[in-house]
């Protein structure tokens, strides 16, 4: 079966937040274009069809900037098109939004379409109000908590997306309480990006490599005990580290190894090869003019894939690479050289592997055993 999953942000950069750690924000600033307006219909068509007609199961994502401000008719115009011309085939929708404009219409919306939704959400209050704020620079978590009610009411299929800055890694066992407290049992945490131009961990917010490998052991902790007493949390990494202890496939992304043949297109159609990728010198073709076939050819051209594969010589010999691979090519790469290097978050995955290990072979056993494999 022939699958496509393509990463669209029909409201290019447009948002309405300014949160202070937004890697977007920073990419869109490092291009020619910064902004390329709201996806018109008849490029979200063209887009929509070339997909459906070169592959059996696609996936359509969508994320911005902010994508809800494509507005809600964008949206049903886009279900309603590829919904329409699907045939046979089965097409998947998600997105992943800010919660700001959220309201019972769009929720409705979400569920009566089978939306798997990213609800961004970085704890209680006092911790999500420090970066994620407004236009106006008032604190968001009012509307992105609403939010959440209102999935919870129109039973919407969604996740709680949290990125791990310096005060969430300081005060994840709160926030781990929070969240369960608020039934929200799906959650993803997603490590800080600095800037392009920035040094890494020097910012007020930033990661160091010491606080999120005491986060994940901390966060750990809370996640086993809870699995121990069936009273089930899923946190996206560490269910992809119990199946790679199973010896089954994982699906997140930065676990795999290498960069995986991604389309993420912006508003007016172009195609780049990854989210943390959306530069200039890294578009590999536009979808309203360009075959899949020629725009993977040009991924191959760029060797973006190839350059990925490359290893670090102490990965090679280190313990824990047959679980992590080496990591997410954008916590390699030094984009003032190109070069790839050890992951800037290599020690935080050994402390955490080196405190953790026992328990995880543990679960992956059970996970075996679970499936009867």
């Amino acid at each position: 079966m022939k699958r496509k999953h393509l990463l669209i942000k029909p409201a290019s950069s447009n948002c309405n937040m300014r949160c202070k750690y937004c890697f977007y924000a920073d990419e869109a600033q490092n291009r020619k274009v910064q902004n390329f307006g709201i996806m018109s219909k008849e490029i979200a068509h063209t887009v929509i069809e070339r997909t459906i007609s070169e592959a059996d199961d696609v996936t359509f994502s969508f994320q911005g900037g902010e994508p809800t401000l494509a507005s809600l008719d964008f949206f049903k115009d886009f279900v309603s098109y590829a919904t329409a011309i699907k045939e046979k085939k089965v097409v998947h929708f998600t997105i992943q939004t800010n919660g700001y404009i959220i309201d019972r219409e769009w929720a409705k919306f979400f569920h009566d379409n089978n939306f798997l939704v990213g609800l961004s959400l970085d704890g209680n209050k006092a911790i999500h109000d420090i970066y994620r704020r407004d236009c106006k620079g008032e604190g968001s978590f009012k509307k992105a908590f609403r939010t959440s009610q209102y999935f919870q009411t129109e039973e919407v299929d969604f996740n709680i997306l949290v990125t791990v800055t310096k005060d969430v890694s300081l005060n994840i066992e709160r926030l781990y309480a929070f969240f369960k407290k608020n039934n929200f049992r799906f959650q993803q945490y997603i490590a800080c990006i600095d800037p392009i131009a920035e040094e890494r961990g020097s910012l007020d917010y930033s990661l160091t490599p010491e606080l999120f490998g005491k986060f994940l052991c901390t966060l750990f902790d809370l996640y086993f005990k809870d699995w121990q007493n069936e009273d089930f949390v899923s946190i996206r990494y560490f269910d992809n580290l119990v199946l790679r202890m199973a010896g089954l496939k994982v699906e997140s992304c930065g676990m795999l190894g290498f960069c995986p043949k991604n389309y993420v297109l912006e508003a007016d159609g172009s195609v780049y090869p990854c989210d943390f990728y959306v530069l200039d010198n890294y578009k590999i073709g536009n979808l309203t003019t360009d075959s899949f076939a020629l725009i993977d050819e040009n991924r191959e051209n760029l060797k973006f894939t190839e350059k990925s594969c490359v290893i670090d010589e102490k990965c090679k010999t280190c313990t824990y690479f047959p679980i992590c691979l080496g990591g997410c090519r954008r916590d390699r790469e030094d984009f003032n050289t190109g070069e790839i290097k050890l992951s800037f978050l290599c020690q935080s995955y050994k402390f955490f592997f080196s405190q953790a290990m026992e328990r995880l072979e543990y679960m992956g056993q059970k996970e075996r055993e679970s499936r009867s494999l």
